[in-house]
C-alpha cells in the first residue's frame, strides 16, 4: 500500500533535518502541529479531555506613552554658532539668534529648563553637553538638545571647525546617560547636510517665502541607542535655508507647529506638521539663479519606542 500524504512528507522532513543545512525557522515546530492543516479524527473517548479555561491566559497591553508625570519636564540645550574662525571657511549666520530666541521661548512654553550657549568650539560642545549626561536627570521626564550651526552630512561645526553629530549624541546613549535610559532624548539639528539644492517639482498649488541665505558653508535590557529622535532641517546630502531677518525655515515651522499644537499632538505628528510646512510654504529667491526656486524637506529619524505628548 502505498505511503499516506502525511508519512511521505514526515519523512521527506526528518530528512531535511537530518543533513542540517539550509535556513531554520527561530520556533521548530512540533511534529504535532506540523500537519495541523489536515483534519484531525475525533477520538471517541468517554473520558474526553474539557478544553483548557481561556481564564488562564492574560493578555497585558502595554503602556506605548512615556510618562511625563515626573517633577520636571527635562532640559533644552540650545547650542547657537554664529561666528566662525576664518579659516573654517565658513560665514555669518545671521538670523540664527531669531531661532535661537524663538525656540528659548517655544520650549519652555512646553516646561523645558531651557539654556543657550552661544559660539562654542567643538571641545566647548562636547564638554557641555557630556556635563550635562552626567548630571542626575531622575527628577525629568526627558532631555532635547537644539543644534543651530554650519554643517555637512553627519558632521556640525563648531566655531573653530567640523566634529562628528554623533560624538555629542552618543554622550546620552543609555550605557553613558543611566538616568536617562527609557526616556526620550530629543536631538533638532538646523544645519545643512551636503551641498545640493532640491529644485522642487511642480504641483497644483503652493506659496513662497523671500529666503537668501543657506545653512552651509530598569530591570530589563534595552539597546543603548533606543528612545532617541533626530529631527534634522533637511535630508542628507542637501542645504538647509535660512532667512537672516526671519530665521531659519526649520526652526520658524517647528516652533510655530509646537506654539500651536505641541500640547495635543504627538511628536512624530508634530514633526509630520513642520515637514508639511517647510515643504510646501517656503521656497528660496535671490537674485542668483543657482540660489533662486529651490525647495527643502526636513528629516526625522526615530529610535523612539513609545509615543510622546508634551
Amino acid at each position: 500500500m502505498a505511503e499516506n500524504i502525511s508519512d511521505a512528507v514526515s519523512r521527506q522532513m526528518d530528512e531535511y533535518e537530518e543533513r542540517g543545512s539550509g535556513d531554520e525557522v527561530d520556533a521548530k515546530p512540533t511534529r504535532e502541529d506540523r500537519f495541523s492543516i489536515f483534519p484531525k479524527k475525533k477520538k471517541k473517548n468517554v473520558h474526553e479531555q474539557q478544553p483548557e479555561s481561556s481564564s488562564q491566559y492574560r493578555i497585558v497591553t502595554p503602556t506605548f506613552r512615556y510618562l511625563m508625570d515626573y517633577k520636571k519636564v527635562g532640559k533644552c540645550i540650545i547650542i547657537n554658532n554664529k561666528n566662525f574662525a576664518e579659516d573654517t571657511g565658513m560665514g555669518i549666520r545671521n538670523g540664527t539668534d531669531k531661532d535661537a530666541g524663538d525656540l528659548q521661548k517655544c520650549f519652555r512654553s512646553i516646561g523645558f529648563d531651557v539654556s543657550i550657549h552661544n559660539d562654542l568650539s567643538c571641545d566647548d560642545m562636547e564638554r557641555i553637553l557630556g556635563e550635562v549626561a552626567l548630571e542626575n536627570h531622575s527628577d525629568a521626564a526627558c532631555f532635547a538638545c537644539i543644534l543651530l550651526s554650519h554643517g555637512e552630512e553627519g558632521l556640525i561645526y563648531g566655531t573653530d571647525r567640523a566634529m562628528a553629530i554623533k560624538n555629542l549624541t552618543g554622550l546620552f546613549r543609555g550605557d553613558k546617560c543611566q538616568s536617562l535610559v527609557g526616556k526620550p532624548k530629543l536631538f533638532f539639528i538646523q544645519a545643512c547636510q551636503g551641498s545640493e539644492f532640491d529644485a522642487g517639482i511642480q504641483t497644483d498649488s503652493g506659496c513662497s517665502n523671500r529666503c537668501l541665505e543657506i545653512d552651509a558653508n530598569p530591570r530589563y535590557k534595552i539597546p543603548v541607542e533606543a528612545d532617541f529622535l533626530y529631527a534634522y532641517s533637511t535630508v542628507p546630502g542637501y542645504f538647509s535655508w535660512r532667512n537672516p531677518g526671519k530665521g531659519s525655515w526649520f526652526v520658524q515651522s517647528l516652533c510655530s507647529v509646537l506654539s500651536e499644537h505641541g500640547k495635543e499632538l504627538e511628536i512624530l505628528q508634530i514633526l509630520t506638521m513642520v515637514n508639511y510646512r517647510v515643504a510646501r510654504n517656503y521656497e528660496s529667491q535671490s537674485e542668483d539663479p543657482r540660489f533662486s526656486e529651490k525647495k527643502q524637506v526636513p528629516c526625522v529619524v526615530s529610535m523612539l519606542t513609545k509615543e510622546l505628548y508634551f
